[in-house]
C-alpha cells in the first residue's frame, strides 16, 4: 500500500516537473488556483493510532522561498512586493530534521515570477515547489485622451499612472518619452495603457512632400529640389521625383527634409 502511494506521488512529480520545464508551470488549471504546488513525501500516510508527527512551519517555508526568489528576480520598487504561494492550508509536511534547501531550476522563467523548489533531506525527505511572483504597481504611459489612428503623439497625449503589474499588456511602455513622436497604428481609447503594439515610428518623409535631393557625383555633393512619391521612415528607401529633370529616382530618407539619391 505504501509503495503504491509513493509510486503515484513520484509519477505526479515527474509530470508536473515536465510541465514547468515547458513553460506551463503558471498556466495549470483552476484545481491549483493558479499555483503549482508539488508535494512529494517519502513517508507513508499516518496510520490510525500512530503518534502525532511534528509539522513543518509553513511561514518558514514561505520565508525561504521568498529569499531565494529575490536572488533571481529584479529588485523591488517601493510599490512592489513578493507574493509567495500560497501554500494550501491543508498541506501538512513532516518537520524537516535537516536544513530546508531552496533552488531554482534551469527552466526559463518570466521576469516577474519564478518557481522555487524546497528540498528536505532529513529522515523524512520531501520536495515542495512554491511559485513566487512580483505583484504591485508600476508607472506606465497611458493615453491622456482618445487618439485617432495616424496621430503623431505629443507629450500632451500621454500621462503617467500607476497600474497593477498583473494587468499590464505585453510590451507596455514604462517611459512616456518612448511614445512621444510615434504614430498610433489604430484608434486608442483614453486611459488605455500604451504598448509597442499600438504605436509605430513616425514617417520621416510623406508622399507629396518637397524634399532636398542629395547625391555624390564625382566627389562633388550635389543638391537639388525633389518631391517624395512615397512615404518613408528614417533610413528607408523612398521614390522621389527630381523637379529639375522630371525623372523619378530612388533614394534613402536621411531626415524629414533630405533624401540621399542612390546612384547606379
Amino acid at each position: 500500500m505504501v509503495r503504491e502511494w509513493v509510486a503515484r506521488a513520484l509519477s505526479m512529480a515527474f509530470r508536473l516537473g515536465a510541465a514547468f520545464r515547458q513553460g506551463a508551470a503558471f498556466r495549470l488549471g483552476a484545481a491549483f488556483q493558479g499555483t503549482l504546488l508539488l508535494l512529494l513525501a517519502v513517508a507513508a500516510p499516518a496510520r490510525a493510532g500512530a503518534p502525532a508527527t511534528a509539522l513543518q512551519d509553513v511561514g518558514q517555508l514561505e520565508s525561504i522561498a521568498r529569499t531565494e526568489a529575490a536572488l533571481h528576480l529584479p529588485s523591488l520598487t517601493e510599490k512592489q512586493r513578493f507574493l509567495v504561494g500560497p501554500i494550501p492550508p491543508h498541506v501538512q509536511l513532516p518537520q524537516c530534521t535537516g536544513a530546508v534547501k531552496p533552488s531554482v531550476g534551469p527552466a526559463l522563467h518570466m521576469n516577474d515570477r519564478v518557481l522555487v523548489e524546497l528540498h528536505c533531506q532529513g529522515a523524512t525527505a520531501w520536495h515542495l515547489y512554491v511559485p513566487v511572483r512580483i505583484v504591485g504597481t508600476a508607472a506606465v504611459a497611458v493615453a491622456a485622451r482618445a487618439i485617432v489612428a495616424g496621430t503623431v503623439l505629443t507629450e500632451h497625449d500621454i500621462r503617467v499612472e500607476q497600474h497593477d503589474m498583473t494587468e499590464l499588456p505585453p510590451g507596455y511602455l514604462d517611459d512616456p518619452a518612448i511614445a512621444v513622436g510615434r504614430t498610433a497604428a489604430r484608434p486608442i481609447s483614453g486611459g488605455t495603457v500604451l504598448s509597442n503594439q499600438q504605436l509605430v515610428a513616425s514617417k520621416a518623409v510623406l508622399r507629396g512632400q518637397t524634399v532636398t535631393l542629395v547625391a555624390d557625383a564625382g566627389g562633388m555633393r550635389v543638391r537639388m529640389a525633389g518631391r517624395a512619391l512615397t512615404d518613408g521612415l528614417i533610413n528607408q528607401r523612398v521614390r522621389v521625383q527630381n523637379l529639375s529633370s522630371g525623372k523619378t529616382v530612388e533614394g534613402i530618407a536621411r531626415s524629414e527634409q533630405v533624401v540621399e539619391i542612390i546612384l547606379r
